[in-house]
């Protein structure tokens, strides 16, 4: 068992097993296409795999054919694994992959088109008079990287709704900071939230990327208040002026 795991340990070894295991019964060639290695360095990987037993081989005339050999594997199945709760083991496996696929797919995008520069596009997210002209707060910061800003309301209240950090600034054409509820307190996990302008000619694409939203209420959220937000920058900038109403207010 020993040299089992030693011949495991090898990532180009657990590719062959792989390939064999999604093909089985394969000639040295054949199994060479699947790795970036030589085919001398192939013959090497094999002869240990055959010495521990992991692979069986057969002639066919003058073509030696390879096979996988699924008892030292499920040797140590038996021996590590098969004595624990199988079904707990697979529940709890299920449970993990359903959770990453499930983090991993709380992220919402927005790409929109707009008739302008990139240059007006980003004054447009980062002049705090203009902000409060089509989004009803003033995004306040000098914008260098490390630098705080906030999202303060423009009614004469000063609250600010969001706070966070400028991650990465290169104007005009990316813009990255964290968002946060300042009312949550230290414990709460800031979102990411990335602008991305792209010049093609006398149009700009505008992309919105917010990351690592805590579950599928804030990401429906999120959805719902970009494409207003966004609705309203592209419709001051192409027009001169906002929507007649409040887009983000609409049931």
């Amino acid at each position: 068992m020993t040299d089992v795991f030693k011949a495991l340990s090898d990532e180009t070894r657990r590719h062959l097993l792989d390939s064999l295991r999604e093909h089985n019964g394969q000639t040295q060639g054949e199994l060479s296409k699947n790795v970036d290695i030589t085919r001398q360095s192939v013959a090497q990987h094999l002869s240990i795999l055959e010495e521990v037993n992991l692979i069986s081989v057969a002639w066919r005339g003058r073509e030696k054919i390879h096979y996988l050999n699924p008892v030292p594997i499920h040797d140590v199945y038996e021996r590590w694994i098969e004595r624990f709760e199988v079904s707990r083991l697979r529940t709890l496996s299920k449970i993990r992959t359903r959770a990453e696929e499930t983090m991993a797919d709380l992220t919402y995008k927005y790409v929109t088109y707009i008739e302008s520069s990139a240059e007006k596009v980003w004054e447009a997210l980062t002049d705090p008079d203009i902000t409060a002209e089509y989004w009803g707060h003033r995004n306040e910061s000098d914008w260098e990287e490390g630098s705080p800003w906030q999202h303060t309301r423009s009614d004469g209240s000063e609250i600010a709704d969001v706070v966070g950090t400028v991650v990465e600034s290169k104007p005009p054409h990316r813009l990255v900071t964290t968002w946060a509820d300042p009312s949550a307190g230290d414990e709460a996990a800031d979102d990411l939230v990335t602008f991305e302008i792209e010049e093609h000619g006398s149009i700009v694409r505008l992309a919105v990327t917010h990351q690592n939203l805590a579950n599928e209420t804030e990401r429906d959220q999120a959805a719902d208040g970009w494409s207003a937000v966004m609705a309203n920058l592209k419709t001051l900038l192409e027009s001169g002026k906002v929507l007649s109403k409040v887009p983000w207010e609409m049931p």
